[in-house]
C-alpha cells in the first residue's frame, strides 16, 4: 500500500479533533444555522496556522464531492471494502484474542484461568498517543476487559523506543498500537522498526498473534506513508487533516483472511458486515482525490512545508533570541513533521493561551483540540516527552499549510512580538 490505498478502504466518520471550518480561535460560537458571512469578514485579516487541527479543503476535493453528490447517489454499499476507526482496530484486537488465545487445557473461554492467573488481552500503546486510541484502551483497562501498558516516550528523542516496546510484551499481547508522528511535537515514531523487532519476538504456542497499528492521522499527506514498508496490519488517516473532508479510513491489510476486524456495531449488510450504515459517497469521493492529489504532489508539499517551517524557526530566533525561545518539537536523533513547530516563549505570564488570546492576527493553538478544555493546563505530551512545566506551560503548536507563505510568517511573527511586549508590559 501506498498513499493510494484511502482509495479502496471505505472511509467513516471519525471524531479525531471536531471543528467548525472556521478556525475556532476567532472567538466566536456557531450556530448550525449561523450566517458564516460575516464571520469570514471577521477573520479575513487573520493568519491561520493551526493545520495539524484541520485543514480546507482542496478545489479539486470540493469538485469530486460536487460531482458525487450530482452523479453518484445511489447506494454504494455492494461496492466498498471495509474500514473504520481506531475503536474498531482495538475492538478487533480483543475479539481475537479471545478467539485465538488457547488457554489452559484447550479452553477458549473468556476469563479463563492460565497457570493459576485470570487471562485478560494485553495491549502495548504510548503515553503520548491521541485521545481516540488513549480513552478506548484506557476504558478497557477501566472495566477490567484488558490489561494496558502505556508506554513513556524517551525524555531524549521524544519516540517510543522499539527496545522499550520488546520488553513491554507479555505471552498475551494482542496488540502494538503506536502513533506515526505525535499531533503536537510533530516526533515521527519508530514504527517501521517497531513492527520488525515485534514480528522477530518468539512466542509461546499458545500466544496470540501481536497486531500492529498505527494512527497515521498526523502524518499522511505531510510525509511518505506506505503499509507494506511499515509492516503494520492496520493505518488510520483522517481526512480533514490532509485538504479532504472530516471522514476517515482504516487501512486493513487482508480484512478479515490474515488481519482480523470485527464489527462495533451490527446492523445492514453495508461494508461486508463489518460497519452498518449507508456510506456517505460525496465524503468517499472527497477523500479519495484528497489521497491522490497527495500521492501526486507530495514531494512538493514536504519540500514547501519544510521550507516554511524552517522560516518560521529562524525568524522566531531573530526576533525573541536564543535565551527566550525554546522549541519544544526538537530532539536529538528524530525526525518530525514537515510542517509543525511547537514552541515557547518563556517569561512570566506568556503562558500559551494568554499569547494566543493577545495576538490580533495569528489563529494557532496550544495543542490537540480534543484537550481544549484542560484551560491553562499545560500538555501532558509535551510533560511526557521531558519539557519543563513552565516551559510546557507557555507553548504555541503553530503548524503551517500548503498555501503558507513566507510573508505569512512575517505578519505572525511580528504578531507575536507585539503579543508579548503587550504582557510584558502588563506584569
Amino acid at each position: 500500500m501506498s498513499e493510494t490505498a484511502p482509495t479502496t478502504a471505505t472511509p467513516v466518520m471519525l471524531d479525531h479533533e471536531p471543528h467548525t471550518n472556521i478556525p475556532h480561535h476567532a472567538g466566536v460560537d456557531l450556530d448550525p444555522h449561523t450566517n458564516l458571512e460575516p464571520l469570514a469578514d471577521l477573520i479575513r485579516d487573520r493568519v491561520y496556522m493551526d493545520y495539524n487541527a484541520t485543514t480546507p479543503l482542496e478545489p479539486e476535493v470540493i469538485s469530486a464531492v460536487t460531482d458525487a453528490l450530482r452523479f453518484a447517489w445511489g447506494n454504494p454499499s455492494s461496492t466498498y471494502l471495509p474500514g473504520t476507526a481506531n475503536n474498531m482496530v482495538v475492538h478487533s484486537a480483543v475479539e481475537h484474542f479471545w478467539k485465538s488465545c488457547v488457554a489452559e487445557k484447550g479452553a477458549r473461554e473468556r476469563g479463563h484461568l492460565l497457570n493459576g492467573s485470570r487471562v485478560l488481552p494485553h495491549i502495548i500503546t504510548s503515553n503520548v498517543e491521541h485521545d481516540s486510541v488513549k480513552i478506548p484502551v484506557e476504558n478497557l483497562l477501566k472495566t477490567g476487559r484488558a490489561d494496558v501498558t502505556f508506554l513513556p516516550v524517551s525524555m531524549v528523542t521524544g519516540r517510543v523506543e522499539a527496545e522499550d516496546v520488546v520488553s513491554a510484551m507479555r505471552p498475551t499481547t494482542c496488540l502494538v498500537s503506536v502513533m506515526l508522528a505525535n499531533n503536537e511535537t510533530g516526533v515521527i515514531m519508530p514504527v517501521r522498526e517497531i513492527c520488525e523487532r515485534v514480528r522477530a519476538v518468539k512466542r509461546p504456542a499458545f500466544s496470540p498473534r501481536v497486531l500492529l497499528h498505527t494512527d497515521a492521522a498526523q502524518a499522511f499527506g505531510k510525509i511518505h506513508v506506505d503499509a507494506q514498508d511499515l509492516g503494520v496490519d492496520y493505518i488510520t488517516i483522517v481526512g480533514h487533516k490532509f485538504y479532504a473532508p472530516r471522514i476517515g479510513a482504516l487501512f486493513v491489510n487482508g480484512p478479515g483472511t490474515s488481519t482480523p476486524i470485527h464489527p462495533l456495531l451490527y446492523g445492514g449488510g453495508q461494508e461486508r458486515s463489518f460497519r452498518p450504515g449507508t456510506e456517505n459517497t460525496p465524503m468517499i469521493a472527497g477523500l479519495g482525490k484528497a489521497a491522490e492529489l497527495v500521492t501526486t504532489n507530495l514531494a512538493a508539499y514536504e519540500s514547501h512545508l519544510l521550507d516554511i517551517r524552517l522560516y518560521l524557526e529562524q525568524r522566531l530566533l531573530a526576533v525573541f533570541g536564543e535565551e527566550k525561545v525554546r522549541f519544544n518539537s526538537h530532539f536529538p536523533g528524530s525526525d518530525t513533521l514537515p510542517n509543525t513547530c511547537n514552541v515557547s516563549i518563556l517569561g512570566q505570564g506568556l503562558q500559551g493561551y494568554q499569547v494566543l488570546s493577545t495576538c490580533r492576527r495569528l489563529l494557532a493553538s496550544v495543542g490537540a483540540a480534543c484537550h481544549s478544555d484542560r484551560g491553562d493546563q499545560p500538555s501532558h505530551v509535551l510533560l511526557n516527552c521531558g519539557v519543563p512545566y513552565h516551559v510546557a506551560a507557555n507553548a504555541l503548536r503553530i503548524s503551517v499549510g500548503r498555501q503558507t507563505s513566507r510573508q505569512d510568517v512575517d505578519v505572525v511573527v511580528a504578531d507575536l512580538r507585539d503579543a508579548v511586549e503587550h504582557l510584558e508590559q502588563m506584569n
